[in-house]
């Protein structure tokens, strides 16, 4: 027996509590666990012992990119079942200098955010919901449709940022614009976006005009670290889905910089894709997805926040809304795969479809969780005495 198939043996036992089963290159079929299998994975070709050493996940995951993996069944319950056994991968770090160099520069990030976000607004429209927002949902009722879902997320953060006509408003990585332009038309704020991505520029620039809100909002091209020297000041802060581009060496500068734009007593909501501890990251993600991108653990944000006198007054974990997310978007993904097709080759199509069927069972599992945060800026005793006003 060869190295290759006793370490993927091996492996397996792991798994000995769930039920599937896994048919080897040589046809060898591998039964895991008593009951009958959920599902079926299929080796077309062995996965080197070396490459399963140096990252579990990019291994398994360039395997199904390639083709050398197949799985029969429902895709989702494959991977949830799998990843519920994260801790048990491997990942040699020492082996992957270049997935996790240290580098933070602002080309740098912004190059990882553009690879990411400027794949084409005709891409993002196939699968995201008419909002265009592409952060986690919020599924107040079990039939909330995938925008309902966006519009209740968008109208959450709005309430918790206690809005009034008049205030001043910053969103950091405004995406396509989308809360500011709820926060606009419903409470007349003055607001401002910033963004790295070049196609979200243009769409949210568009958006504005499209509906005559140029009174009330603009867009810039604009790195979070130029905030400390803009001489901008704001009464509220939000930033939605981009700390996890920050990079760790440079949550205490992100911080610093909201610091300097957010009045006194303002308020700051941080909503973001967290861990429960401190990682350097997932090596297929790191590669294919996300370059550069790192999930800060609650802990550490919240240690480093005491840091700039920003007062913690609520925290909120929306976990299983990202799951419902992200299979609406892999519903939608999978409706117009074929379009997909003739944007994109065949390879991108599964590594995507990898992406948000991974990116649910991580939810799912506890793998990663999602956060939102409520500072002030200082202590703030004009803040309602409860959480009512959030939610009514």
């Amino acid at each position: 027996m060869n190295q290759d198939k006793i370490f993927i043996k091996t492996f397996l036992n792991n798994f000995k509590d769930e039920s599937f089963s896994v048919k080897l290159w040589d046809d060898e079929e591998i039964k895991v666990g008593n009951d009958e299998p959920l599902f079926k994975v299929i080796l077309n070709k062995p996965i080197p012992k070396k490459e399963l050493i140096t990252s579990t996940s990019l291994a398994f995951g360039e395997a199904y990119m390639d083709g050398n993996l197949e799985v029969e069944g429902d895709f989702f319950t494959m991977l949830n079942t799998i990843l519920k056994y994260k801790s048990k991968f491997s990942t040699d770090f020492k082996r992957l200098p270049k997935l996790f160099s240290n580098l933070t520069s602002a080309k740098k990030q912004k190059e990882e955010v553009s690879y990411h976000y400027d794949l084409g607004n005709d891409f993002y429209k196939l699968w995201l919901d008419d909002t265009m927002s592409y952060s986690c949902g919020y599924f107040k009722n079990e039939n909330d449709s995938l925008y309902d879902a966006q519009m209740n997320k968008i109208n959450h953060l709005l309430k918790k940022l206690n809005l009034k006509e008049g205030l001043s408003l910053l969103d950091i990585g405004c995406g396509w614009g989308s809360l500011l332009i709820e926060a606009a038309k419903q409470y007349k704020v003055k607001g401002l976006g910033i963004t790295l991505s070049e196609e979200q520029y243009k769409k949210f620039k568009s958006r504005i005009e499209e509906e005559n809100l140029q009174d009330y909002l603009d867009v810039k091209l604009m790195d979070y670290r130029e905030l400390e020297k803009s001489g901008l000041s704001f009464d509220r802060v939000v930033s939605v889905g981009m700390l996890e581009h920050v990079g760790r060496d440079n949550y205490d500068l992100f911080m610093k910089n909201v610091s300097k734009v957010l009045k006194k007593e303002g308020i700051f909501v941080l909503h973001y894709i967290s861990g429960l501890t401190e990682s350097p990251g997932d090596p297929w993600m790191r590669k294919y997805i996300f370059p550069g991108g790192v999930i800060p653990s609650l802990r550490e944000i919240m240690s480093i926040s005491a840091d700039y006198k920003f007062y913690t007054t609520d925290v909120e974990s929306l976990r299983p809304h990202y799951m419902r997310t992200l299979l609406k978007w892999a519903e939608n993904f999978e409706n117009n795969i074929d379009t997909v097709r003739e944007m994109f080759d065949e390879r991108f199509v599964k590594m995507w479809t990898m992406y948000l069927y991974s990116c649910a069972a991580c939810f799912n599992t506890g793998v990663i969780d999602l956060h939102q945060i409520v500072f002030t800026n200082g202590v703030n005793n004009s803040n309602p005495l409860t959480r009512d006003y959030m939610y009514n």
